[in-house]
């Protein structure tokens, strides 16, 4: 079976990633030979849509099952859409985590454990968000109206 972990790595020795569509690397293994590829994620900086674009990426790679620390539900709704396996709650090594795998000890999740955009700026700590805290349309309404229909004639 091919299944796909995230990973800080890009070896079976790597540690496992907790995030999924934000990791740092896919380590795609065919868990039958233990042969592997690296792919590096890059969907990693994606401002939007990285679980979208990971979990295609993953079902273009012909993965049947993810292993991961978490899945957002973006991320979730393309993985189950393509039928792909969604394990969660993973960590310790890639090679660790196949072997426990192989012996059938996970089971898949039926929803997202984390919220949307979960893994954005990880490690970078507080901060102050960008903006002049006016908010779209600086506090004069939106959709007014004023407009005309228009007739055929």
């Amino acid at each position: 079976m091919i299944v796909a972990v995230s990973s800080v790595g890009k070896d079976l020795n790597a540690q496992v990633d907790p995030r999924f569509g934000r990791c740092q690397n896919f380590i795609i293994v065919d868990t039958d030979t233990m042969e592997f590829e690296a792919i590096e994620n890059p969907n990693i900086n994606a401002t939007g849509g990285a679980g979208i674009q990971s979990g295609s990426l993953m079902a273009e790679k012909g993965v049947k099952a993810i292993l991961t620390g978490n899945v957002g539900p973006n991320a979730f709704q393309t993985l189950s859409s393509a039928g792909i396996k969604i394990i969660t709650g993973v960590s310790g090594t890639v090679k660790e985590t196949i072997e426990i795998f192989k012996k059938g000890n996970f089971e898949a999740v039926d929803s997202p454990t984390v919220a949307d955009h979960f893994g954005i700026n990880s490690g970078a700590g507080p901060g102050r968000g960008a903006g002049m805290g006016r908010g779209q349309g600086m506090g004069r309404g939106m959709g007014q109206g004023g407009g005309r229909g228009r007739t055929n004639r």
